[in-house]
């Protein structure tokens, strides 16, 4: 996939949504540039890190984003692993059923600190899906305060 142009979050609104992949379930939030404000939206089922195409079309039709945020899962060492390979494949596809820009956020410990929050919170596990959309949110706010 070709570099996708470098959007910034400073001095302007946009809608982004952001995706927390994953080979089993995707997670979603939204948010907005300007006020720096992200909510977790969905978690959408995946076989094999291919997800509902149809969901996420619904998705993209309902919160209309200027363009889209994945969350790229680094070894802590910075390098690349197998998922992120993965990922950026799902940016791929993203960018091309879409059309919209693609962004990519350093993501690693994002799951864990959103499965942190959650049992901080005391959150049972009926919500544990919702883990995945809370580390979309996480990715999103780490990206707005990236500057």
């Amino acid at each position: 996939m070709p570099d996708v142009d470098e959007v910034s979050s400073a001095g302007s609104n946009h809608r982004v949504c952001a995706f927390d992949f994953g080979l089993k379930h995707i997670g979603v939030a939204v948010g907005q540039s300007l006020l720096r404000t992200a909510e977790p939206i969905a978690v959408i089922k995946a076989k094999q890190g291919s997800p509902s195409w149809n969901e996420i079309g619904q998705l993209l039709e309902q919160w209309r984003p200027d363009f889209l945020l994945v969350g790229l899962p680094l070894n802590m060492d910075g390098s690349e692993s197998e998922m992120s390979t993965r990922a950026r494949k799902f940016a791929k596809r993203l960018h091309g059923r879409y059309g919209l820009k693609v962004e990519f956020c350093d993501e690693r410990l994002s799951s864990f600190e959103a499965k942190s929050i959650r049992h901080e919170r005391q959150d049972d596990r009926r919500q544990a899906l919702t883990v995945d959309a809370e580390a979309a949110q996480l990715i999103l706010e780490s990206w707005f305060n990236r500057e």
